[in-house]
């Protein structure tokens, strides 16, 4: 599995980072490494935000496994939501995503962005791993600010260690596409039948557009989407609401 979890883990971001570079491939695999710590009983797994590759991956693998589930800010990790996330919200916001794209070698910039920002954060000079991770998180600043309620420094407001954790695992995470083959979370979503769910998404989310949870809960038999019209993707008090709301009902014996 690669490097030792230690004591200080939950205190070391760049740890945190290392050891989750370690399990990502096998999580988004299924890899066999994981099984021995999945046997237990059902579990209620949420609510979730960005973790919902993952939550379905494991759930559709091992759905005797998952009681329930809240998911709120919905998508599968498809080439096409990572491209929008990264190429197509650009459109929008033209400026702020050239400046994005100028964060990389001029050699990268019409390839595979998030592959260069990828070596960018495993590069051994300390300042160019800040200057990428100072690159990267302006660009999700740019997006989540533009939506209702959202904040201007959400990213870039981190610690530096944190900041280089975040990004060295997302850069790394999406230039692989989560090690999933794509469209297989939503092809295989017939093996959660009998499982409930809330798909909780907002209609404003620029980030992540509201198809993909729309094609989730068409997809799984049992999910439930729920719309949130005034919120984003940083949410809102109308959707913790109804993540409460969900949670709630799911906890009722």
């Amino acid at each position: 599995m690669g490097r030792p979890v230690g004591r200080r883990l939950a205190q070391e971001p760049l740890e945190i980072a290392d050891v989750a570079i370690d399990l990502l491939p096998a999580v988004g695999a299924g890899n066999g490494e994981l099984e021995g710590g999945l046997e237990r009983e059902p579990i209620d797994l949420g609510p979730l935000r960005g973790g919902g590759p993952l939550l379905g991956a494991g759930a559709e693998r091992h759905p005797q496994r998952v009681s329930e589930t809240v998911i709120a800010g919905v998508t599968t990790s498809r080439r096409s939501e990572i491209d929008w996330l990264y190429r197509g919200a650009g459109r929008f916001l033209p400026e702020q995503w050239e400046r994005f794209r100028a964060g990389v070698p001029a050699a990268d910039r019409d390839g595979d962005l998030l592959g260069a920002y990828a070596r960018l954060m495993e590069d051994p000079d300390p300042a160019v791993r800040a200057q990428a991770a100072n690159s990267w998180c302006a660009w999700e600043d740019a997006l989540l600010s533009h939506e209702p309620g959202g904040t201007a420094n959400a990213f870039r407001g981190r610690a530096p260690a944190d900041k280089l954790a975040l990004v060295r695992i997302c850069a790394h995470y999406f230039a692989h596409h989560a090690w999933l083959e794509d469209g297989a979370l939503l092809r295989d979503a017939g093996r959660l039948a009998g499982i409930p769910a809330v798909l909780i998404h907002g209609r404003l989310d620029l980030s992540s557009p509201l198809d993909t949870a729309w094609e989730l809960a068409r997809a799984w038999p049992e999910a439930e989407l729920a719309v949130i019209d005034d919120s984003g993707h940083s949410g809102s008090d109308t959707m913790l609401a109804r993540i409460r709301s969900a949670l709630d009902t799911f906890a009722r014996p």
